[in-house]
């Protein structure tokens, strides 16, 4: 029961930078069954990145870890910075997507930190199948919970929530990175 409770406060906190980044990009007009799509593509992400840094933290040195951090940060960065941009830029109404590649690389940002993780668990030994459910369940959920709070949030900013998204977004990338 206690490496249960373990991994599930683990899988929270994981899954806490799916809530942040979700936050601000639920703040854009996006309808409930595309919010459910993308909490499920994240969930899934963080099921494939945690299990192949266990593969690979049986394989290579403990190094990579802080390579696959930087990278989650400069992704998360650059998608926050890509919306700033697009908020200040009143001539295009676009939105940036969240389906295809655009969806991919967001749910690679988001869970490229439980490679890490993932790495380092698969040198201790943890039960692989309850924790991938766990950080797939956890980051799924706290997706949702972060696309509906900003939702939410967003009828109370208007015009200005692209700023906070974008700003939410680059200062998580910026607190990843240092």
């Amino acid at each position: 029961m206690g490496e249960f409770i373990s991994i599930l406060m683990m899988s929270v906190a994981i899954g806490m930078d799916a809530f942040s980044v979700s936050l601000g990009l639920g703040m854009r007009k996006i309808r409930l069954k595309r919010i459910a799509f993308i909490g499920i593509v994240i969930g899934l992400f963080h099921i494939l990145m945690p299990f192949l840094g266990i593969i690979v933290g049986k394989l290579i040195s403990e190094q990579i870890g802080d390579w696959t951090t930087l990278a989650g940060g400069l992704l998360l960065f650059g998608i926050g910075a890509h919306m700033l941009f697009s908020a200040f830029n009143h001539e295009s109404a676009r939105v940036e997507q969240t389906v295809g590649l655009g969806l991919i690389i967001l749910a690679l940002s988001v869970s490229i930190d439980s490679f890490s993780v993932g790495f380092s668990l698969g040198l201790s030994g943890v039960k692989t199948a309850l924790t991938l459910i766990l950080f797939g369940a956890s980051s799924m959920v706290l997706t949702w919970a972060g696309m509906i709070l900003g939702r939410k949030v967003h009828g109370f900013l208007g015009a200005y929530s692209g700023i906070l998204g974008g700003s939410i977004l680059c200062g998580f990338g910026l607190y990843i990175m240092f």
